[in-house]
């Protein structure tokens, strides 16, 4: 849809996809081509080292950067994506939790999840109540927040700061097409990505000994991937687990939208093909 606004307007194609971030998985995170990159300008795609984190506030000031030059040159900035945390945090703005003083998070990141779990039972049992036992990241993340601030992690999230949502003319549109049209193109994206360059990505990945905890191995995709490299899966075995992964994956983007965005968004709720460009354009007013 983007490409096609591009082909009939000046507009600058801004990723907003987490896994697209990096540089390492071009073909397994599904970013465009070469030659749709050299077709019109795209940024924020493949810009970042996998062993780099890159938080919601880290992209969102990125994304500014990139509006704001798309609006220096005369084009209008078009985000895509499945990120719903990006987008949010950059309308909305981000809860200005202070830096975590080092030695307190690597005592709370050396810690088993279920011993970090009960720590924040005891010390933010609001935040506890709200997370999921086996949620290692959210879970470790509350418990620093509450032990260098000495405030929960769900007060800090009441005050939000940065947003630019009252400050732009947003024309969104939210893509709940259906879903058995979507859980096929899902299968038959991962099986393309294999017979085109995936495996070699995951290997490249393997090769290059990234630290356990690489914000790239958590890609969907590269588990399974990396299991068919070792010969703990085979080849089919493989594609239908990364399938699953991703059908998976879409199910949990597809729910979060449809429920989380404000009801007044347009909504897109068929297949699309190019030849329902104008009807976009209409959604979009264009």
């Amino acid at each position: 849809m983007a490409l096609a606004l591009a082909a009939r307007h000046d507009v600058t194609i801004i990723n907003a996809d987490s896994a697209q971030v990096y540089a390492n998985l071009p073909i397994l995170s599904a970013q465009p081509s070469a030659a749709e990159l050299a077709s019109v300008p795209h940024q924020l795609f493949g810009y970042l080292d996998g062993q780099e984190a890159c938080s919601a506030a880290r992209w969102a000031k990125d994304a500014l950067a990139q509006i704001e030059q798309a609006w220096a040159d005369r084009r209008v900035p078009v985000l895509v994506g499945g990120t719903g945390l990006y987008m949010r945090t950059l309308l909305d703005g981000i809860s200005p939790i202070p830096e975590i003083d080092a030695e307190i998070r690597g005592a709370v990141r050396s810690l088993e999840t279920a011993d970090a779990r009960r720590a924040l039972e005891n010390e933010d049992a609001a935040s506890a109540a709200a997370l999921d036992s086996g949620d290692d990241n959210r879970i470790k993340r509350a418990l620093e927040v509450i032990r260098a601030t000495g405030k929960s992690i769900i007060a800090w999230r009441e005050i939000r700061e940065g947003g630019i949502g009252d400050a732009i003319d947003l024309r969104p549109l939210i893509l709940l097409p259906p879903r058995d049209w979507l859980y096929e193109r899902c299968n038959q994206r991962f099986e393309a990505m294999v017979e085109h360059g995936a495996m070699e990505e995951v290997a490249a990945l393997i090769a290059a000994k990234l630290p356990a905890d690489a914000p790239v191995l958590r890609a969907i995709g590269v588990p399974e991937l990396s299991a068919l490299q070792d010969g703990t899966l085979s080849r089919a075995e493989a594609i239908e687990l990364g399938q699953i992964a991703t059908r998976q994956y879409a199910k949990r983007q597809y729910t979060w939208f449809r429920n989380q965005s404000p009801p007044e968004w347009s909504r897109w709720n068929e297949a699309y093909n190019d030849s329902d460009y104008s009807k976009i354009e209409r959604l979009l007013q264009f």
